[in-house]
C-alpha cells in the first residue's frame, strides 16, 4: 500500500507498460474525495489521453474500500457556491460532456471493493468496464443528505437498468451488493475480494494488445450510440472504417493474419 503524504488525500499514478494505474489514496478516510483529489484525478485522466504510449487506464483504490464518496466538509461549501469540483479544462472523470471539459478518449477499467458509495458508483458508471469484489457495498445515498446525485447516476443507472430499478436505489438510498450490481449491469464481472485489481489489469492488458485506433473508434461509437442513438452512430460507420482501413495498424492486422502471428500494433 502506498502511504498518502497529504491529509487531503492524493491520486497516485503508476505506469505498467501501456497501462496507467490510477489509485485513489486516502484510506484512513475511506477514500473520501476532497477538492485536491478531484483535481488530481482529472489530471491523471488527462495524462492517460495525452501520452501516446499509454493505451488503457485502470482506476482502483488503496485500502479496504473504493470510496465512501464526497468529503462533505470540504465539498459542501463549493456546492453552495455552485462551483465545480474538477477544474475546467481538465478531462472530466465523470465523462458527462459538460461545456469546458475534455472528454476521455481511451478506455478505462475500474476495480472496486468494499464501500463504494455515491461518487464511487458514478465514477464506475462513467468508465467502460467494472470489476467488482464480492464484498462491495453500493449506495447512492444523496437523498439521505438532502442533495441530489449530479455525477451521472440519475442518467446512467436508468440507462443501464431501467427507470424503475434506478429509482428504487436512487429514492431509497439503500445499500446493495455486488450480485445486485451485476444484475443491473452496473458492473461487468464479480470476483472474490482481493482479486479485483488483478482481474482489471488482466482485462486492461488484453485491450492494450489490440489496435489502439480501432479501440478508440469502437469505444467512441458505442458512446455515441448511447448518447445520441443508433441512427446517429451508424453515420460514422463508413468514414471511420475507411480511415481505419488506411492505417498502418490495419495493414499489420492483415499481415499478422496471413503470417499466423500476433499483431504488433503501433497506433498509427
Amino acid at each position: 500500500m502506498n502511504i498518502p503524504t497529504h491529509p487531503e488525500g492524493q491520486i497516485d499514478c503508476t505506469v505498467l507498460g501501456a497501462i496507467l494505474q490510477i489509485s485513489i489514496n486516502r484510506p484512513a478516510k475511506r477514500n473520501g474525495f476532497t477538492p485536491k483529489m478531484f483535481r488530481e484525478l482529472g489530471e491523471a485522466y488527462g495524462r492517460l489521453d495525452d501520452e501516446p504510449a499509454l493505451r488503457v487506464g485502470v482506476l482502483c483504490a488503496e485500502g479496504e474500500h473504493f470510496t465512501a464518496g464526497l468529503d462533505l466538509p470540504t465539498i459542501a461549501p463549493m456546492m453552495k457556491r455552485g462551483e465545480k469540483s474538477v477544474p475546467l479544462g481538465l478531462v472530466d472523470p465523470l465523462n458527462l460532456g459538460m461545456e469546458g471539459y475534455r472528454r476521455r478518449r481511451k478506455p478505462m477499467v475500474v476495480a472496486v471493493q468494499g464501500i463504494t458509495y455515491t461518487l464511487g458508483i458514478e465514477l464506475m458508471l462513467a468508465a467502460d468496464i467494472v470489476v467488482a469484489a464480492d464484498d462491495c457495498r453500493f449506495s447512492q445515498l444523496e437523498v439521505k443528505r438532502g442533495i441530489m446525485a449530479t455525477g451521472g447516476a440519475t442518467l446512467r443507472m436508468a440507462e443501464r437498468a431501467g427507470s424503475g430499478n434506478a429509482l428504487l436505489h436512487l429514492l431509497t438510498g439503500d445499500e446493495f451488493g455486488s450480485t445486485e450490481a451485476l444484475r443491473l449491469n452496473f458492473v461487468q464481472r464479480v470476483v472474490p475480494a482481493g482479486q479485483q485489481l488483478a482481474e482489471a489489469l488482466r482485462i486492461a492488458n488484453t485491450i492494450a494488445a489490440q489496435a489502439p485506433l480501432a479501440i478508440e473508434a469502437t469505444r467512441l461509437n458505442v458512446l455515441k450510440a448511447v448518447e445520441y442513438g443508433p441512427v446517429v452512430a451508424m453515420l460514422d460507420f463508413i468514414p471511420v472504417q475507411q480511415n481505419l482501413s488506411n492505417s498502418e495498424d490495419a495493414a499489420e492486422g492483415v499481415k499478422s493474419f496471413v503470417e499466423k502471428r500476433a499483431a504488433r500494433f503501433t497506433g498509427r
